[in-house]
């Protein structure tokens, strides 16, 4: 019972994430955060998941290094385009330059 309420629970911070992430697509700083969260509800979806069987965490702790590294990559990502562009708003940039 208690393993249902937190599977629904985290299934509902990700579509909560996906929400925003359809909503702020225009700011990037937005967009990466609500990537963010639906990475964390995914990860703790699938703590709870592989908690059921024999407490297998290799593959949690390897999908957590995948994440902390795409989460270095769009920072990256952003402080360059703040850096040449001056903001992280999509609709004032030219996509020429």
């Amino acid at each position: 019972m208690i393993y249902m309420l937190n599977v629904l629970l985290f299934i509902f911070m990700f579509f909560i994430g996906m929400v925003v992430f359809s909503s702020k697509r225009k700011h990037l700083l937005l967009m990466l955060l609500s990537l963010e969260f639906i990475i964390l509800s995914f990860y703790m979806l699938m703590f709870i998941y592989l908690s059921m069987f024999d407490y297998e965490y290799y593959f949690s702790m390897m999908f957590l290094t995948f994440c902390v590294c795409e989460s270095v990559l769009g920072l990256s990502i952003l402080v360059s385009l703040i850096r040449t562009h001056g903001n992280d708003f999509f609709f004032s940039m030219n996509m020429l330059c």
